[in-house]
Protein backbone atom coordinates (compact mmCIF):
# COMPACT_ATOMS: atom_id res chain seq x y z
CA UNK A 1 0.00 0.00 0.00
CA UNK A 2 1.37 3.20 -1.30
CA UNK A 3 1.94 5.58 1.97
CA UNK A 4 0.35 9.26 1.14
CA UNK A 5 2.67 12.13 0.86
CA UNK A 6 3.25 14.07 3.98
CA UNK A 7 0.64 17.44 4.11
CA UNK A 8 1.82 20.86 5.21
CA UNK A 9 -1.64 23.21 5.66
CA UNK A 10 -0.66 26.76 5.23
CA UNK A 11 -3.12 28.80 6.95
CA UNK A 12 -2.67 32.30 4.66
CA UNK A 13 -4.61 35.67 3.83
CA UNK A 14 -7.07 35.87 1.78
CA UNK A 15 -5.96 39.19 0.13
CA UNK A 16 -2.48 39.58 -1.13
CA UNK A 17 -0.98 42.48 1.34
CA UNK A 18 0.98 45.75 0.20
CA UNK A 19 4.53 44.12 0.12
CA UNK A 20 5.29 42.46 -2.67
CA UNK A 21 7.57 39.93 -0.67
CA UNK A 22 4.17 38.65 0.81
CA UNK A 23 3.02 37.02 -2.57
CA UNK A 24 6.38 36.03 -2.96
CA UNK A 25 7.05 33.67 -0.01
CA UNK A 26 3.99 32.22 -1.08
CA UNK A 27 4.78 31.72 -4.30
CA UNK A 28 8.38 30.03 -3.24
CA UNK A 29 6.03 28.12 -0.41
CA UNK A 30 4.32 26.69 -3.09
CA UNK A 31 7.11 25.95 -5.45
CA UNK A 32 9.31 24.58 -1.97
CA UNK A 33 6.01 22.10 -1.06
CA UNK A 34 6.11 20.51 -4.86
CA UNK A 35 9.94 19.96 -4.50
CA UNK A 36 9.75 18.12 -1.60
CA UNK A 37 6.64 15.85 -2.90
CA UNK A 38 4.50 17.63 0.17
CA UNK A 39 0.68 17.78 -0.20
CA UNK A 40 -0.46 21.69 0.55
CA UNK A 41 -3.75 21.41 2.36
CA UNK A 42 -5.30 24.84 2.78
CA UNK A 43 -8.53 26.66 2.69
CA UNK A 44 -9.05 26.09 -1.11
CA UNK A 45 -9.56 30.14 -2.27
CA UNK A 46 -8.09 31.07 -5.79
CA UNK A 47 -7.46 34.97 -3.80
CA UNK A 48 -4.71 36.85 -2.13
CA UNK A 49 -1.38 34.63 -0.81
CA UNK A 50 -4.20 31.48 -0.34
CA UNK A 51 -4.61 31.72 -4.38
CA UNK A 52 -0.49 32.44 -4.76
CA UNK A 53 0.53 29.16 -2.72
CA UNK A 54 -2.08 26.84 -4.09
CA UNK A 55 -1.47 28.19 -7.94
CA UNK A 56 2.03 27.76 -7.35
CA UNK A 57 2.07 24.56 -5.69
CA UNK A 58 -0.55 22.99 -8.69
CA UNK A 59 2.05 24.18 -11.23
CA UNK A 60 4.94 22.90 -9.89
CA UNK A 61 3.17 19.10 -9.26
CA UNK A 62 2.35 19.00 -5.46
CA UNK A 63 -1.14 17.51 -4.68
CA UNK A 64 -3.40 20.02 -3.20
CA UNK A 65 -6.22 19.53 -0.79
CA UNK A 66 -8.41 22.13 -0.59
CA UNK A 67 -11.17 23.05 2.01
CA UNK A 68 -13.90 25.97 1.99
CA UNK A 69 -17.20 26.65 3.70
CA UNK A 70 -20.10 26.99 1.35
CA UNK A 71 -20.61 30.69 2.52
CA UNK A 72 -17.26 31.76 1.42
CA UNK A 73 -17.17 29.70 -2.08
CA UNK A 74 -17.93 32.66 -4.31
CA UNK A 75 -15.56 35.33 -1.69
CA UNK A 76 -12.27 33.34 -1.67
CA UNK A 77 -13.40 31.94 -5.57
CA UNK A 78 -13.60 28.40 -4.59
CA UNK A 79 -10.60 26.57 -6.58
CA UNK A 80 -12.20 23.27 -7.91
CA UNK A 81 -9.21 21.88 -9.94
CA UNK A 82 -7.61 21.26 -6.77
CA UNK A 83 -6.81 17.34 -6.45
CA UNK A 84 -9.42 17.35 -3.64
CA UNK A 85 -12.04 20.02 -3.17
CA UNK A 86 -13.82 20.12 0.27
CA UNK A 87 -16.88 21.91 0.79
CA UNK A 88 -18.07 22.47 4.54
CA UNK A 89 -21.19 23.76 6.48
CA UNK A 90 -18.93 25.46 8.67
CA UNK A 91 -15.75 27.87 9.04
CA UNK A 92 -15.13 24.89 12.10
CA UNK A 93 -15.93 21.83 10.16
CA UNK A 94 -13.10 23.88 7.66
CA UNK A 95 -10.45 24.28 9.99
CA UNK A 96 -11.12 20.59 11.83
CA UNK A 97 -10.74 18.86 8.16
CA UNK A 98 -7.58 21.06 7.10
CA UNK A 99 -6.28 20.22 10.85
CA UNK A 100 -6.38 16.50 10.76
CA UNK A 101 -5.40 16.18 7.43
CA UNK A 102 -1.47 17.81 8.28
CA UNK A 103 0.97 16.85 9.36
CA UNK A 104 2.77 20.41 9.88
CA UNK A 105 1.09 23.76 10.02
CA UNK A 106 2.74 26.60 8.29
CA UNK A 107 1.43 30.10 8.61
CA UNK A 108 2.04 33.02 6.24
CA UNK A 109 1.23 36.56 6.50
CA UNK A 110 -2.26 36.83 6.99
CA UNK A 111 -5.43 38.98 8.74
CA UNK A 112 -7.66 37.68 11.04
CA UNK A 113 -8.77 34.47 9.47
CA UNK A 114 -4.92 33.63 9.70
CA UNK A 115 -4.41 34.55 13.70
CA UNK A 116 -7.67 32.22 14.51
CA UNK A 117 -6.14 29.38 12.87
CA UNK A 118 -3.02 30.03 14.36
CA UNK A 119 -4.13 30.66 17.65
CA UNK A 120 -6.63 27.38 17.99
CA UNK A 121 -3.45 25.19 16.55
CA UNK A 122 -1.00 26.57 19.18
CA UNK A 123 -3.86 26.37 22.08
CA UNK A 124 -4.57 22.66 21.00
CA UNK A 125 -0.82 22.37 21.03
CA UNK A 126 -0.67 23.70 24.66
CA UNK A 127 -3.54 21.70 25.59
CA UNK A 128 -1.28 18.53 24.83
CA UNK A 129 -4.04 17.89 21.88
CA UNK A 130 -1.07 17.44 19.35
CA UNK A 131 2.49 17.69 18.68
CA UNK A 132 2.23 18.88 14.76
CA UNK A 133 4.72 22.02 14.24
CA UNK A 134 3.56 25.07 13.74
CA UNK A 135 5.86 27.45 11.97
CA UNK A 136 5.18 31.03 11.18
CA UNK A 137 6.95 32.26 8.03
CA UNK A 138 7.99 36.08 9.23
CA UNK A 139 8.52 37.53 5.57
CA UNK A 140 9.86 40.86 6.07
CA UNK A 141 9.18 41.30 9.91
CA UNK A 142 5.38 40.71 9.47
CA UNK A 143 4.71 38.60 13.01
CA UNK A 144 7.32 40.49 14.84
CA UNK A 145 4.62 42.69 16.79
CA UNK A 146 2.98 38.65 16.99
CA UNK A 147 6.22 37.59 18.77
CA UNK A 148 6.61 40.27 20.55
CA UNK A 149 2.96 39.46 22.21
CA UNK A 150 3.34 36.21 23.05
CA UNK A 151 6.59 36.99 24.55
CA UNK A 152 4.26 39.66 27.03
CA UNK A 153 1.32 37.21 27.10
CA UNK A 154 4.32 34.85 28.91
CA UNK A 155 5.92 37.56 30.79
CA UNK A 156 2.23 38.75 32.27
CA UNK A 157 1.86 34.96 33.51
CA UNK A 158 -0.75 34.12 31.54
CA UNK A 159 1.18 31.10 30.06
CA UNK A 160 3.82 28.92 31.02
CA UNK A 161 7.32 29.84 29.12
CA UNK A 162 6.46 26.50 27.20
CA UNK A 163 4.46 27.82 24.83
CA UNK A 164 6.87 29.80 22.74
CA UNK A 165 8.29 26.71 22.33
CA UNK A 166 5.63 25.56 20.21
CA UNK A 167 6.31 27.97 17.97
CA UNK A 168 9.31 27.83 15.07
CA UNK A 169 9.60 31.16 13.63
CA UNK A 170 11.31 31.01 9.81
CA UNK A 171 12.72 34.04 8.35
CA UNK A 172 12.43 32.97 5.16
CA UNK A 173 11.12 29.89 2.81
CA UNK A 174 14.31 28.52 2.75
CA UNK A 175 14.35 28.23 6.77
CA UNK A 176 10.97 27.19 6.22
CA UNK A 177 11.55 24.13 4.50
CA UNK A 178 14.82 23.09 6.67
CA UNK A 179 12.76 23.24 9.68
CA UNK A 180 10.25 20.84 7.59
CA UNK A 181 12.39 18.39 6.36
CA UNK A 182 13.57 17.84 10.02
CA UNK A 183 10.29 17.78 11.50
CA UNK A 184 8.80 15.70 8.50
CA UNK A 185 11.49 12.89 7.75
Amino acid sequence: MTRPPKSVCVYCGSRSGVRPAYAEAARATGRMLAANGWRLVYGAGDVGLMGEVARTAQGAGAETFGVIPTHLLAREVGKRDLSTFVITETMHERKKVMFMNADAVVVLPGGGGSLDEFFEVLTWRQLGLHEKPIVLVNTEGYWDPLLAMIKRIIGEGFADPSLRDFIDVAPSVQVLESLLQDSLS
